[in-house]
């Protein structure tokens, strides 16, 4: 990754981190709230997701409490991630010129 597509990645990922803490509230997530968050279509979806191997952030565990949870910040880096590594490029219509 070029060092411009770096900076890019860190200030999406930053702006994201925001919006999700605005949305949120909170620096963690876990059940529906993640499940948003990712795009997942349902919390089933998650949940099989997650124990895969294949879960692209890191799950943690807080003591005395039930679930997996994972960090706003860990969420926003993976999503600007796929947008700057996953992005579209879609040639523009141009009108038959005569």
């Amino acid at each position: 990754m070029t060092n411009r597509h770096g900076t890019h990645l860190e200030a999406l990922a930053a702006e994201l981190e925001r919006e999700l803490m605005h949305r949120y509230g909170s620096p963690l997530l876990t059940g529906k709230k993640l499940s948003e968050a990712m795009g997942y279509p349902s919390i089933h979806a998650l949940r099989k997701h997650m124990s895969q191997s294949t879960f692209p952030v890191a799950l943690f565990t807080i003591q005395g409490r039930r679930g997996r949870y994972v960090l706003v910040k860990d969420i926003a880096f993976w999503l600007a991630k796929q947008r700057i590594e996953h992005q579209c490029h879609v040639e523009e219509e141009r009108p038959n010129e005569r």
